[in-house]
């Protein structure tokens, strides 16, 4: 049996599907299955093994010149390529409308959440198999919940294993214990302030963990250069490849990080990780993982260093417990 997979975006969103695939491959070891992402993510979608064909589509770029000629040829390519993977079904993973329409392309029996439970419920107006899951879950139990009701087991909730392991990378390594602090976020109202990082970067260097950090716009490169200037201790990484910062970010003791998607792979990875949450609710779409831990700032304040140093310190215990 041949499945298609779509979950085109965020990155978060990619790593919360990770899950589902490996209780899949598990379950369904006959199945082979590949799957269609934004063009940003496809090293990440290859983070799996049990991942084939990667396809990849440009929504984000699309959209802004749908009447370019090369918008449309690259979308005829994208038609082709899913219809010849012949694919016995195809699953729809989010719920949206614009990822129905892609799915629709392979010209597969497609199966999707029902119309109570889509993101956007006319997606499910596509879909030839729907199904029903609360949506009061955490995006990656419905997600296994869905692959379990379209290819036929139930997954054990009671485990959670995304399957994944970090990509070698040709960057140095860093010796000793680091931890990667994620600065970077899509949104102003997100981003933790710099004297924060910079606070917990000395508290880290104190506690003999040298802080690492990156960079991928001219906005993160201030940040990053502030903390690495303030606490010289810091290794500041160049901008890179993402798949380079995975590297990175795998070979971590720690990561501390924002509400972004890199914290979300940290998670995957199953390093100790502190997601800061600012702005946004973490309990349908935070990041999960065996010793990962989100702190959220209350109403009338922030998150101060030494709380994320003393649930960083924790959770390093934990994994030191779990590894004797």
């Amino acid at each position: 049996m041949k499945v298609l997979i779509v979950k085109t975006s965020s990155m978060g969103d990619v790593i919360h599907t990770f899950p589902a695939v490996e209780d899949a491959h598990r379950n369904r070891p006959e199945i082979s299955f590949d799957w269609c992402v934004e063009e940003a993510f496809a090293g990440i979608v290859a983070l799996h093994p049990a991942i084939g064909t990667i396809h990849t589509v440009a929504i984000r770029r699309w959209r802004k010149n749908l009447l370019g000629r090369n918008t449309w040829r690259e979308a005829a390519g994208l038609r082709r390529a899913l219809r010849a993977g012949r694919y016995d079904l195809v699953i729809d993973a989010q719920g949206l409308l614009k990822s129905a329409l892609v799915a629709k392309q392979a010209a597969a029996p497609l199966a999707g959440f029902d119309r109570s439970s889509a993101r956007e419920p006319t997606a499910a107006l596509f879909y030839d198999r729907r199904y029903a899951v609360p949506r009061d879950l955490h995006a990656i139990e419905r997600t296994r919940r869905l692959f379990g009701l379209a290819l036929g087991y139930q997954p054990d909730l009671s485990n959670l294993d995304s399957g994944i392991a970090p990509p070698a990378g040709r960057l140095p390594r860093v010796e000793g214990k680091t931890a990667f602090l994620l600065h970077g976020t899509s949104r102003e109202d997100k981003k933790w302030p710099v004297g924060d990082w910079i606070e917990t970067a000395r508290l880290l260097v104190e506690r003999g963990i040298t802080p690492v950090t990156t960079w991928s716009n001219q906005a993160e490169k201030a940040v990053a250069e502030a903390i690495a200037k303030a606490v010289p201790r810091t290794e500041l990484v160049p901008k890179s490849p993402l798949a380079e910062i995975a590297a990175l970010i795998g070979r971590s003791t720690l990561v501390i990080g924002a509400d972004t998607g890199l914290t979300h792979l940290a998670s995957a990875f199953g390093l100790p990780t502190v997601a800061v949450f600012l702005a946004t609710e973490p309990g349908l779409t935070g990041p999960r993982g065996p010793f990962s831990s989100t702190l959220l700032a209350p109403p009338s304040g922030g998150v101060a260093p030494d709380a994320v140093m003393a649930e960083a310190e924790r959770l390093l215990e934990l994994k030191s417990q779990a590894a004797t």
